[in-house]
């Protein structure tokens, strides 16, 4: 019964989630109703959430300036620090008991006030009273593995792989869509559901960190075609559009999807230190000519 809760509560956030663009907004978590009543995901002023119905923790909250020292570690797995006090009662407890039982919890990145980047589910994995802290895993083989401090390079990389896909991509997502407030760059399409995060220079490339001024908010046609560079953008952040593109005759949504953009200036981010780093987009847009 509890185990179908949390599984209908995860499936209307991450419901949510995606159609608001990768995140959900406090009001919402707060607001959440099961049978009529209300149930909130997210604790109105803690990092936790253990509602008294259910035997387990239901909700993480990680934050960078948060009050817990919640760190990722190298092995892409979560260190999240024992709650002061007794390290056997209150929520340290319940969040053993989501440990003893495999019971999947939410994990919430907290990327701006209010706006929030769910992960789920996630397990905890591993208890370590000598560490004051609980180990969480995005995947619930984790808990079969034995001895994760011995984790064999082939899970080790399974487990950064993780990390990547289902933590640091949804928070770039949640980070950059915000910045662009949810509109794609390029059409200004208002439909977070519709919309992706773009990177100016890829994962691999040295200068390509996961930060607001490597990312475009771009509609999913969009950033298929900057993917393939049939679409580029200046470092004077101007549109332009491969010229095979522009010859061709092929309907409506090449016409006023993509031709039409030639020439067009970015929606751009409110804030300078938001908007795209200019050698970024000119190393990327060398990229772009050669396959003109």
């Amino acid at each position: 019964m509890e185990r179908a809760l949390r599984e209908h509560i995860i499936g209307w956030v991450v419901e949510r989630a995606e159609a608001n663009g990768g995140f959900v907004f406090r009001e919402e978590l707060l607001s959440f109703r099961h049978n009529g009543e209300k149930l909130p995901v997210i604790d109105y002023s803690r990092g936790i959430r253990n509602p008294r119905a259910l035997s387990a923790t239901l909700s993480i909250v990680s934050s960078a300036s948060g009050p817990y020292d919640d760190v990722e570690s190298e092995d892409g797995l979560l260190h999240y620090a024992y709650r002061s006090g007794d390290p056997w009662s209150g929520d340290n407890r319940k969040l053993r008991v989501a440990y003893e039982t495999g019971m999947p919890l939410l994990l919430f990145r907290k990327e701006v006030p209010n706006v929030y980047t769910p992960v789920a589910p996630v397990y905890v994995v591993d208890d370590r009273p000598d560490e004051r802290a609980f180990v969480i895993a995005l995947d619930e083989s984790f808990r079969f593995f034995g001895n994760l401090d011995t984790l064999s390079e082939e899970k080790r990389r399974y487990a950064q792989r993780l990390a990547r896909q289902r933590l640091h991509q949804p928070a770039f997502r949640t980070r950059v869509l915000l910045a662009y407030e949810t509109r794609c760059t390029v059409c200004r399409l208002h439909h977070g559901s519709l919309l992706d995060a773009a990177h100016i220079l890829p994962d691999g490339h040295p200068d390509g960190a996961p930060t607001v001024d490597n990312g475009l908010a771009m509609c999913k046609i969009h950033h298929a075609a900057y993917d393939q560079d049939m679409l580029g953008v200046t470092p004077d952040y101007r549109v332009q559009i491969a010229w095979r593109l522009l010859e061709e005759k092929d309907g409506p949504m090449l016409r006023h999807g993509l031709q039409e953009m030639h020439g067009q200036t970015l929606h751009l981010p409110r804030r300078p230190r938001d908007r795209p780093h200019r050698d970024h987009l000119a190393h990327r847009y060398e990229t772009f000519l050669q396959g003109v």
